[in-house]
């Protein structure tokens, strides 16, 4: 079976209900996954992981900057693991700072050390009954979980992937994850994403064929030209809204459009996201989201999947009207 995962977000123009339903419809068309992304991501899962019976469940992602301290993410995995019954994923990453200052429990210092330390508690405490843990950050004595009458400790492996972009946490993520989950990856800069993603797996003894390399790809399926057009310019404000975090600029300079994403981050800081938009080159909406007719669309993520992407997960966007745009990308594929 072809490997196929959804991204669904949780946006005002979505309501739960319709949201639970494009969860149902994607394991209908044999999607293996679906990824919610966002600080409430666990509430959202845990009622499509009532509402379905195959689909797995991912955060794409959770925080470690801001979303939720170790052994709470660690009760969590174990909680919504039992919900689903094994269907859980979790996805961890370090978030954009920038949007993640303001929370009470923020602390920017040292990512790289906290996703670590975060991702050895979050194992430990699902498979011990007791944790001691001495980190640099994190320090846990006799730590452990509500695991309840019929679970214990190591009963069940919550696969651990994480969100990366640039090259040292790609490497970190081959390092010590189960998987890794790419997002706004060009064509042609995957083999050297891959290539650091094999250098942090040979660090554990592991090589690449050990990681789950997943990625979301923004798609938007269209109709007829003038939905063309206006999957077009809601591909530019979605990549405009991006660019408004420096952490994207910076992974755009990584593949060889450092000067477009400049000059829209430049439009973003001056005009706002709407009217920067306008700034965004058509070669850079080519390299970052694709846009056309079903047949064009599944061509696409196909030749992503042919040169190293294990689980390409589609990533419907809004256009005109949320629902029937989510809906419509998603039934355009199946597996």
């Amino acid at each position: 079976m072809v490997r196929l995962g959804v991204r669904l977000d949780q946006i005002p123009d979505l309501t739960p209900r319709e949201l639970i339903d494009l969860a149902v419809l994607a394991e209908q068309r044999g999607y293996e996954s679906v990824w919610i992304p966002g600080p409430d991501s666990l509430t959202c899962l845990a009622a499509i992981a009532a509402a379905t019976r195959q689909i797995r469940l991912g955060t794409g992602i959770l925080s470690v900057l801001s979303q939720r301290l170790p052994v709470l993410l660690a009760q969590s995995a174990l909680g919504l693991g039992r919900l689903s019954g094994g269907r859980f994923i979790m996805g961890l990453g370090v978030g954009h700072p920038v949007s993640s200052k303001g929370h009470d429990d923020y602390s920017g210092e040292r990512p790289f050390t906290r996703l670590r330390e975060t991702v050895e508690i979050v194992r430990r405490l699902l498979g011990e009954s007791q944790v001691d843990y001495e980190g640099r950050i994190f320090h846990l004595k006799g730590a452990g979980l509500d695991f309840g009458p019929d679970s214990r400790p190591g009963a069940a492996h919550i696969p651990i992937y994480i969100a990366a972009l640039g090259p040292q946490m790609v490497e970190l993520a081959g390092e010590i994850a189960d998987g890794v989950l790419l997002n706004y990856v060009t064509l042609n800069y995957l083999d050297r994403v891959l290539e650091h993603l094999d250098r942090g797996a040979r660090r554990s003894g592991r090589s690449l064929k050990d990681i789950d390399v997943a990625s979301y790809i923004r798609v938007a399926v269209t109709r007829d030209a003038d939905d063309m057009d206006m999957a077009r310019g809601a591909a530019r404000r979605l990549i405009a809204h991006y660019m408004g975090h420096p952490t994207y600029v910076n992974a755009c300079v990584q593949m060889g459009f450092g000067k477009e994403a400049a000059a829209v981050a430049e439009a973003v800081a001056r005009v706002g996201e709407e009217r920067a938009a306008a700034a965004v080159p058509e070669t850079l909406q080519e390299a970052l989201v694709i846009v056309g007719p079903a047949d064009y669309c599944r061509k696409e993520v196909e030749a992503r999947r042919a040169i190293g992407i294990n689980l390409p997960i589609i990533g419907p966007f809004t256009v005109g009207a949320a629902e029937p745009s989510y809906r419509n990308t998603i039934g355009a594929f199946w597996a």
